[in-house]
């Protein structure tokens, strides 16, 4: 694969950035969600599928964490990152209760259990994704561990939830129901940010221009899963 040749770390950044925007941010998916184009049961659909995600993206940190040196500025970030799924320590908190209030809201007429689970198959796409994430995380090294979490999830999720956020509020989608959309605007609005900001800390200082090659490398991979949930979503519920 041709090198880069990146020369500081915001440059690797902007390169995945890029990317994202292309592929995600003005991909088919957002586009069409912004735009109001869906109707209320392909609404229903999205969250489902992304339920799937979203619950097993502590799985996602897990792996991370197991990749980490055994050193505090390594994994304390990512456990940091996974104590928020678990709503520090306040149950009413839970991430998975969060999703829950949107679950409802979108898709009343699916039972969901105890566990926050809904009585409906498993998402491929959301399977292919969490698959690859963790495929990656467990033969990584920690800087492309740290990497795949910071530029292949975070640095892009503040800015997407808060999209998909702002496109649920869409009067389409409310004619007969009000979404909560307390989940997404909750992710976009702090916690995404602060989980960026504690890889890139670990991130930038890594200069050499081996290390960011490795660091994109990493963080377009696992960003471009990410593309492709979202447009495998698109695709089964367009």
């Amino acid at each position: 694969m041709k090198s880069n040749a990146f020369h500081a770390y915001e440059e690797v950044e902007q390169a995945v950035m890029d990317k994202v925007r292309e592929r995600i941010i003005e991909g088919p998916f957002l586009t069409a969600l912004l735009n109001g184009e869906f109707s209320e049961r392909q609404i229903a659909e999205f969250a489902l599928h992304y339920s799937y995600y979203s619950r097993n993206f502590p799985r996602v940190l897990g792996a991370a964490i197991a990749a980490m040196e055994p050193l505090d500025k390594w994994w304390v970030p990512i456990a940091d990152n996974l104590w928020d799924e678990a709503g520090r320590g306040n149950p009413k908190a839970y991430h998975s209760r969060m999703y829950r209030t949107f679950l409802e809201s979108a898709a009343p007429d699916i039972e969901i259990n105890e566990e926050h689970v809904p009585n409906y198959p498993d998402s491929p796409a959301a399977k292919k994704a969490v698959d690859t994430f963790i495929r990656f995380l467990q033969s990584a090294t920690p800087l492309e561990a740290m990497a795949a979490v910071g530029l292949g999830s975070e640095l892009f999720a503040g800015e997407v939830m808060g999209l998909i956020g702002k496109g649920l509020k869409h009067p389409n989608y409310n004619r007969d129901r009000n979404l909560n959309v307390t989940f997404w605007m909750a992710h976009a609005d702090s916690h995404e940010p602060r989980h960026y900001q504690l890889c890139k800390d670990i991130l930038i200082q890594h200069t050499g221009s081996d290390d960011l090659e490795t660091i994109y490398r990493a963080g377009v991979k696992i960003a471009m899963s990410e593309a492709d949930f979202y447009d495998d979503i698109y695709r089964s519920i367009a």
